[in-house]
């Protein structure tokens, strides 16, 4: 599967660009880790599939195996809509469920590409379903008695849904529904008095404006020291205004359209709320058809502000002004997620006070806080960003198992009586 997949990328980036406007670059992207999915998952369950010996104790033999849980349900997003998807159908697959697949209603053309590619290499028949459709359909696959486990990326709203209903045992159900859940974020960058400010004005940026903010993963709050907050806001004022933004079928662009016109109001809600409340720096609206949106910097929104709380998935970003580190790690832990978060500081007593303070599944230092890398850089969060193991880590199959021990005394082995 992962060799058709590398042979068909251009294709399969094309895809998805056409249906859900993500830039050449991403897209292309997203394929690739759509593959690095299917290898790493591959080559773990090599690994997990031997039985595991444990301890050495004379007489007795401790063996570690595990069993598939059964019929798994994959509900996957459309901002990532192949390299998700693959993630968690190939993980639910290599382990020896049977799967029942529902793509986003936004993304099903990426959805049944990969499934039948899936198909193709020769998966048998009956075992892998595709099940395209809307919320409805969704809400079946989760109520149903014989599901034994979901896997699920998109909204907290909807996550914290299922996490709900999956707890209700049928009568006759004989397990508990196991839930995976990755809920999305808030994420926050600070950018301290040390830090190189070409870096961190990119590396924000690229965070938050990457396929125009739709990621889990995107920056939305950057919160300054008050020593460097001036520069850093006018520079990163002015590298949002020369972003390019256009169709994203033409690799020049590196901003193409919101997915869809719902999305685009619901931006633009918050940006009308957000420059109500505080002072709006910067708001580039294209004209013109399409759910267009350019970068937003907001300022001067207290702490506890919607904008600054609630995530927007879209390239909206608050910047937040403090006096001392501590300040800001605390400001960027005020909220209810805890996924992903970035420090810029050349400061090693500040980059030590992030490690151990900054309450996030995966902190970046001096760099971007996107674009995560399958086994090198294992992914996902805590608190009301999810529940569950990391994607693309070494323990992440293990959720789609249960885990059985085996303990044998061996010095009776041998010696059966004769009849």
């Amino acid at each position: 599967a992962a060799d058709l997949m590398r042979h068909r990328k251009a294709e399969l980036a094309a895809w998805e660009i056409l249906e859900t406007g993500k830039p050449w670059r991403e897209a292309d992207a997203d394929v690739a880790e759509a593959v690095d999915f299917l290898e790493f998952y591959g080559r773990e369950m090599i690994r997990l599939g031997t039985p595991q010996r444990l301890g050495t104790e004379p007489g007795e033999h401790n063996q570690r195996i595990f069993h598939p849980r059964g019929l798994a349900v994959v509900i996957a997003p459309w901002n990532f809509s192949l390299a998700i998807p693959t993630g968690l159908v190939s993980a639910a697959l290599v382990t020896g469920n049977v799967v029942l697949f529902k793509p986003s209603e936004r993304s099903p053309m990426m959805g049944y590409h990969l499934f039948t590619l899936l198909m193709e290499a020769g998966l048998p028949e009956g075992i892998l379903q595709f099940l395209p459709g809307g919320p409805e359909m969704g809400q079946a696959l989760v109520k149903h008695p014989k599901v034994h486990l979901i896997a699920f990326t998109g909204s907290q709203k909807v996550g914290l849904n299922i996490i709900q209903e999956a707890s209700h045992v049928s009568v006759g159900q004989r397990h508990i529904k196991h839930v995976i859940a990755e809920m999305g974020g808030k994420n926050a960058i600070i950018v301290d008095e040390t830090a190189d400010l070409d870096e961190a004005v990119t590396g924000v940026l690229a965070s938050a404006t990457g396929y125009q903010g739709q990621k889990c993963s995107a920056c939305s709050r950057v919160i300054v020291l008050n020593e460097v907050y001036p520069v850093f806001l006018e520079r990163l004022k002015q590298a949002a205004s020369s972003i390019q933004i256009g169709p994203p079928e033409h690799a020049k662009y590196r901003m193409g359209p919101l997915i869809d016109r719902r999305a685009q109001e619901r931006v633009r809600q918050f940006v009308q709320r957000g420059t109500t409340d505080g002072t709006c720096i910067l708001d580039r609206q294209i004209e013109g058809p399409g759910y267009f949106q350019g970068p937003v910097i907001l300022t001067n929104l207290p702490p506890s502000h919607p904008v600054v709380q609630e995530e927007i998935f879209g390239p909206v970003m608050v910047v937040l002004k403090v006096s001392t580190i501590s300040e800001a790690l605390k400001l960027a832990n005020d909220t209810p997620y805890a996924l992903t978060g970035g420090i810029y500081s050349r400061s090693p007593a500040n980059i030590q006070l992030a490690r151990d303070a900054f309450d996030v599944g995966n902190l970046y230092i001096n760099r971007a806080i996107t674009g995560s890398l399958v086994s090198r850089q294992p992914f996902g969060g805590h608190r009301l960003s999810g529940i569950g193991r990391k994607a693309g880590g070494s323990g992440y199959l293990e959720q789609f198992m249960v885990e059985k021990i085996i303990t044998e005394n061996t010095l009776r082995r041998g010696f059966a009586p004769t009849q």
